[in-house]
């Protein structure tokens, strides 16, 4: 494992969600348990956060290897003046948690993100008399909970939530799938930590001609540059044309993946680098 992104002690990093969230695993996974976790309500609030320097960083979740890409926050990376500068994939374990003295067969609503129930569905449809409700993060239910003293309630959450709010974990890992990841990238504005590392990330767009985006990705093939992922997303006001986002495993400051970059560089109507960084 990669060592650490130095940050000053009491360094303030932005995530989405409640303390307790998974994104404040990886945001302590890369930076270190001393830093002071910055909850936001919305991912819009995060990148506000760092445009106005009210951070030194922030932690987004990017992509889950169940429900996929998290398209919103492609979006918020090509619109904001922000670079990744690490990343961590974080094994998602999720719990019924409720408040001591709860048993199962009393609760009559269980409260998580949309995505946490739906990774649960196996065990959350043998409680047959708990409404299952949406809410917007998965230790934000938690801590609802909590304060409103819900004794017929039950989150889906994290081990770390329940502990942060002092609440009792009745089933341990209902997830259906034990293959559960969750990619999240760290993120800075531009210019403020050095960047290289194993994997670059790109995005770019492309004149609609025949044969473009094979001519693009050639550019990789002919220096025997892996792909991690390639994602693409309609750009705003401009139907039918896209953004390509690409992964490559390859550190931006080797001559292998600099030339390619340049040579992709030289067929693209708009090319901008993303980062490049180090896993954790």
């Amino acid at each position: 494992m990669a060592a650490r992104i130095k940050v000053p002690r009491g360094a303030r990093v932005a995530f989405q969600g409640e303390l307790g969230a998974f994104s404040q695993q990886a945001a302590e996974r890369i930076f270190g348990p001393l830093i002071e976790p910055t909850p936001c309500v919305a991912f819009e609030d995060v990148f506000g956060a760092l445009r106005r320097s009210s951070v030194t960083a922030a932690v987004i979740p990017i992509e889950n290897s169940l429900a996929g890409s998290i398209h919103q926050n492609f979006d918020l990376l090509a619109r904001h003046a922000v670079e990744a500068i690490g990343e961590s994939l974080i094994r998602i374990e999720h719990h019924l948690i409720a408040l001591p003295g709860v048993s199962l067969r009393t609760i009559r609503q269980v409260y998580s993100h949309p995505v946490a129930l739906a990774q649960c569905q196996r065990f959350l449809r043998g409680l047959r008399s708990a409404e299952k409700v949406s809410f917007y993060d998965t230790a934000g239910s938690v801590k609802f909970i909590r304060d409103r003293n819900l004794t017929s309630a039950g989150a889906v959450a994290s081990a770390d939530a329940a502990g942060m709010y002092g609440l009792k974990i009745l089933r341990r890992n209902i997830e259906d799938n034990r293959e559960n990841y969750t990619r999240f990238l760290a993120l800075a504005r531009r210019g403020r930590f050095p960047q290289g590392g194993e994997k670059t990330s790109i995005v770019f767009s492309l004149k609609n001609e025949p044969g473009a985006l094979f001519k693009a990705l050639s550019v990789f093939a002919l220096r025997d540059i892996n792909l991690t992922k390639i994602e693409s997303r309609p750009i705003e006001g401009k139907p039918w044309d896209y953004l390509f986002y690409v992964d490559l495993q390859s550190d931006l400051r080797s001559s292998r993946c600099a030339h390619a970059l340049r040579h992709l560089q030289e067929m693209t109507a708009y090319f901008r680098l993303l980062g490049s960084y180090r896993t954790y």
